[in-house]
């Protein structure tokens, strides 16, 4: 069976995109893990897991605009919560799609 973008991006790119946007709540915002996994609805556990790069890490975004993109974002969610996550993860995905900054193996390699 081949593997579509978004079978690709749920295994991959969305843990990836929900780490960045955890990191940034935390890094740029000031939030606690616990608050940023209440604005993201997953559990303080998982928000740890972003953190120390046991979950999400398996795609590094080295595109500055894609960066402040995210840090948006996650401003976005914080100010307007829980309701904008999946608009805004989302329109990250969409952007990293544009930008070409994925590597996806879209199509082309079978899943067993």
């Amino acid at each position: 069976m081949k593997q579509t973008i978004c079978e690709f991006m749920i295994w991959n790119g969305l843990p990836m995109i929900r780490r960045e946007i955890a990191e940034s709540m935390i890094n740029n915002f000031g939030l606690t893990q616990k608050e940023a996994a209440e604005k993201l609805g997953v559990t303080p556990a998982a928000i740890c897991q972003y953190l120390s790069k046991k979950r999400g890490n398996n795609i590094e975004i080295s595109n500055e605009i894609i960066r402040e993109e995210i840090k948006t974002s996650a401003k976005h969610i914080i100010e307007d919560g829980d309701g904008r996550v999946i608009e805004e993860t989302c329109r990250i995905c969409k952007i990293m799609r544009m930008k070409k900054e994925l590597s996806v193996p879209c199509v082309t390699r079978d899943i067993e």
